[in-house]
């Protein structure tokens, strides 16, 4: 028999460095899940990807076990890292903070392809590219 699900929380951590401490303690203590336990599974799961933000989905069922699945970092993030820049631009329009190259906006489109709602790698690079220019990024 299924298990029935009691909630859903969606939570953005760094990957790798995910502590029981609030704001984490306290969206998940509520939920009645093993704070100790998650961070710990998370921090495993996402070792490999240290240095982003990644927004997880943790499934909680009606007795206090959880599944969750992770996502890519968010496009923003990918952004600020390719041009190593801590945040974008206040204006977006008029003060720009930097360019991305054709390449770059490949690579990222190819690594948030699976969350994107896009059929082929062209589309996923037009979506990350209104992205771009939202924070104040030219792409070339």
């Amino acid at each position: 028999m299924a298990k029935k699900i009691t909630k859903k929380i969606k939570i953005i951590a760094p990957a790798g460095k995910a502590t029981p401490a609030p704001p984490l303690g306290t969206t998940l203590g509520p939920a009645g899940i093993n704070i100790g336990e998650f961070v710990k599974r998370f921090n495993e799961a996402t070792q490999p990807m240290i240095g982003n933000l990644i927004p997880c989905e943790i499934t909680i069922y009606e007795d206090r076990s959880y599944d969750f699945i992770l996502k890519t970092p968010p496009a923003s993030g990918l952004i600020m890292k390719a041009l190593g820049k801590e945040k974008g631009s206040g204006k977006p329009n008029t003060a720009k903070i930097g360019t991305l190259s054709k390449d770059q906006l490949r690579a990222i489109a190819e690594q948030k392809m699976v969350d994107l709602n896009a059929n082929d790698v062209e589309s996923a690079m037009k979506i990350i590219a209104g992205s771009a220019r939202s924070m104040g990024v030219d792409v070339k």
